[in-house]
């Protein structure tokens, strides 16, 4: 009976330790699941981002090659025309309108 009053009266008997333990175990687990969850979302951004630096490398590399030929005035000209829709002063443009 002297045993028995003595894992009693203890502060960290066997099955608070246990409890604690298994506590321990599983919020581990959720960390390691939540950890490996964002892993995979970076992993995700990450490829995203490095398509982004490949198209912006291809595109700095095509503007490296204007610059650095003689030609400035056909690539200006081309952006003005094909990207900022400008036209020449005698030039007429006609636009579809029946397309939406």
């Amino acid at each position: 009976m002297k045993h028995e009053k003595q894992n009693k009266k203890g502060l960290f008997n066997r099955g608070l330790v246990k409890l604690a333990a298994a506590a321990a175990i599983v919020g581990c687990g959720v960390l390691i699941a939540s950890t490996q969850k964002d892993c995979k979302e970076k992993e995700e951004q990450m490829k995203l981002i490095q398509t982004k630096i490949n198209a912006y490398e291809t595109e700095n590399a095509e503007l490296q090659r204007v610059l650095d030929s003689d030609d400035l005035n056909a690539y200006m000209e081309k952006v003005a025309l094909e990207e900022r829709n400008y036209a020449y002063p005698d030039e007429r443009r006609f636009y579809d309108t029946t397309r939406d």
